[in-house]
């Protein structure tokens, strides 16, 4: 079998090849002049219904719920297959070009927000929900929020990328990327044998977060992978992903900004009833 060689300095391919390879570059900023529209809410989503974009909608839903008035919101699409984040207003708002993005309108300058795990703490701490206040709690919230970021890319840019998305199909790398998926699956049941929630009795922002990849993958949603990965192995995860799968913000938060895939699906969210 050949082996590819690096070259002494990489390139970008002239043709790529993949499911993204329309909307990957080795270069960051904007594509196209469009500014972003702003709704009439506080507070304006822009995404799509990913796991990432989902801990958003579920985070907002949850305050909502918790009747915090001001978490009321706009969210709007943005199909990233199209390369609708390479926007120049887009980019304003998340330099990186990544969903979700946020900016907060209710001040007297607007605030941007970027990377899902830091638009969950801003929302927890702007509202002053979902974030335990003593020392001890938080920290415990804290630590299993930054372990999702951390840890998720090798699901999603290792293990679903080789497994789901890539256009050729590798053991090396299905095997490196399914490997450390399990074992952050062990980590989780492990945990979740422990108590009811990710950082303790109370429900946080650290499930918020962690329940798109991990409860999505071992509910068979994502990837369609829960055979391959073997997920029936994780009772105490399965039992956790149920609870927070049933949750009525849950329910309402994974239709936004959803366009592909099975269930309900409302493309942007203006209004509670656009939920209904």
């Amino acid at each position: 079998m050949n082996s590819y060689v690096p070259p002494k300095v990489w390139t970008a391919p002239t043709q790529g090849s993949g499911q993204f390879a329309n909307i990957n570059r080795p270069v960051s900023g904007a594509t196209h002049d469009k500014a972003l529209p702003v709704g009439k809410h506080p507070l304006q989503l822009y995404s799509l219904g990913t796991p990432n974009g989902i801990k958003v909608t579920i985070m907002l839903e949850e305050l909502l719920a918790l009747g915090f008035s001001g978490a009321e919101y706009d969210a709007w699409l943005v199909r990233i297959g199209e390369g609708e984040q390479f926007s120049s207003g887009f980019v304003e708002v998340n330099p990186n070009s990544k969903i979700p993005a946020l900016l907060d309108v209710s001040g007297e300058q607007p605030q941007r927000v970027f990377e899902s795990g830091n638009i969950l703490l801003y929302l927890a701490e702007k509202f002053g929900a979902l974030l335990p206040q003593d020392v001890a709690g938080r920290t415990e919230t804290l630590n299993w929020l930054f372990w999702q970021m951390g840890s998720a890319p090798f699901v999603g840019g290792g293990f679903g990328h080789f497994y789901a998305y890539a256009p050729e199909k590798f053991e090396y790398p299905i095997n490196r990327y399914a490997m450390e998926t399990k074992r952050q699956l062990d980590v989780l049941d492990r945990l979740l044998a422990t108590r009811p929630y990710v950082a303790g009795e109370a429900y946080t922002i650290a499930d918020i977060a962690i329940w798109p990849w991990y409860g999505q993958l071992v509910r068979g949603e994502l990837y369609q992978a829960g055979e391959f990965l073997a997920v029936h192995e994780y009772p105490h995860l399965q039992r956790w992903a149920e609870l927070i799968a049933a949750r009525p913000a849950v329910v309402r938060g994974r239709k936004v900004n959803r366009v592909m895939g099975e269930g309900p699906k409302v493309a942007e969210r203006h209004d509670a009833s656009d939920l209904d």
